[in-house]
């Protein structure tokens, strides 16, 4: 068995629920209470993937870079971009700012990881209805960057997809490597 480490970076305006979905990805926890992260902070987790060419088990330790979402970092952001193989974008169902934005979250972690890979989590999924999420989902596809792999429905209350997307990142960051 194997094992590598890889750079994901969580980009998205402040508020979107970056941090919360590391937790529960990363500690299997939710809480709502809303706490502001001020720079970037760094959690670890080790994926377990089937390895398709070694027909063996291949652990990819990732550290998850979560990131400060509010404009005024946008100078420094970069810096805190440079080497990550990969990046959730998130954007909040509920704040349509926010979702606008995410062509413009893709364009700057591109500019600095032009080899690197998206996935799109539009994140709290629990808080509006299930037409209202389909048409979104169907707006914010991205077909037309190669880089952005796929866009999720989230819940960071509810986990849905969270495992799922983190998943699908490992495995397209492993086998482009």
């Amino acid at each position: 068995m194997s094992a590598i480490s890889k750079k994901i970076c969580m980009v998205g305006d402040f508020g979107v629920g970056k941090t919360s979905l590391i937790r529960r990805f990363v500690e299997r926890q939710f809480n709502d209470k809303y706490l502001s992260t001020v720079g970037v902070k760094i959690s670890r987790k080790t994926v377990e993937l089937a390895d398709i060419k070694q027909q063996d088990q291949l652990n990819v330790q990732l550290l998850i870079w979560d990131i400060e979402g509010h404009t005024k970092f946008k100078a420094i952001a970069p810096t805190y971009l440079q080497g990550a193989a990969g990046a959730v974008i998130v954007g909040d169902f509920s704040r349509q700012e926010t979702l606008d934005r995410i062509p413009e979250h893709i364009q700057l972690f591109l500019s600095v990881n032009p080899k690197g890979f998206i996935v799109i989590a539009l994140n709290k999924a629990d808080l509006v209805d299930e037409e209202k999420v389909e048409k979104l989902l169907f707006n914010y596809q991205f077909n037309d960057h190669e880089r952005v792999i796929q866009t999720y429905p989230t819940s960071a209350k509810t986990g849905i997809h969270v495992d799922e997307l983190f998943e699908k990142l490992s495995y397209r960051i492993v086998e482009s490597a």
